[in-house]
């Protein structure tokens, strides 16, 4: 059975929701070219947003390799951009921004070569900040209770179990030495 009611909007207003085969074209490239005006986004991202807009498969792959063709869509610069945003501004670890990849679209093997170009301490250096920026609001805690919190923050965030209970407990010595030597 056919789903009933209006087909979705496109958040960014204009082109209407259904469309015509005459104007398919020209309505795919305005939603298209909207899209990444707002941000860079990777070919599978673009080509669900036409789905969604019922535009005509193969008017939407036509278009999608006219844009890749011309560098408007480019996985991989996308791809590195998005590890490296989410990185520096979220402290986001490998185990995670490969699986933000792959929500994207983005293909296992290229996502394999960009996460292989991050640098492991790098990787140490944003736990360790994730850590200390939070410590700054624990400081009424017990030190189990800081313990498992930042545990779990970083665990969350995809950092490998080592690396997390070496940096936790790292942080939280350091933390202490000043107030044992005052």
């Amino acid at each position: 059975m056919a789903p009933t009611g209006p087909p979705p909007q496109d958040s960014g207003g204009g082109a209407g929701p259904q469309v015509d085969e005459g104007d398919a074209e020209s309505v795919a490239r305005t939603i298209l070219l909207r899209r990444l005006t707002e941000r860079p986004r990777s070919r599978f991202e673009l080509a669900e947003v036409l789905a969604r807009k019922n535009v005509p498969a193969d008017v939407g792959e036509a278009l999608l390799d006219r844009f890749e063709e011309v560098g408007l869509i480019d996985d991989a610069s996308f791809a590195r951009a998005w590890v490296e945003s989410r990185q520096r501004s979220k402290g986001t670890a490998r185990a995670v921004l490969a699986m933000e990849l792959r929500r994207k679209g983005i293909a296992d093997d290229l996502a394999r070569d960009v996460l292989a170009d991050l640098d492991p301490e790098d990787e140490r250096a944003a736990a360790q900040r994730l850590v200390r920026k939070k410590l700054r609001g624990m400081g009424g805690l017990d030190d189990t209770v800081r313990m498992r919190r930042l545990m779990g923050m970083l665990a969350r965030k995809g950092y490998p179990s080592s690396m997390v209970m070496d940096v936790v407990r790292e942080e939280l010595s350091a933390m202490a030495e000043p107030l044992d030597s005052a």
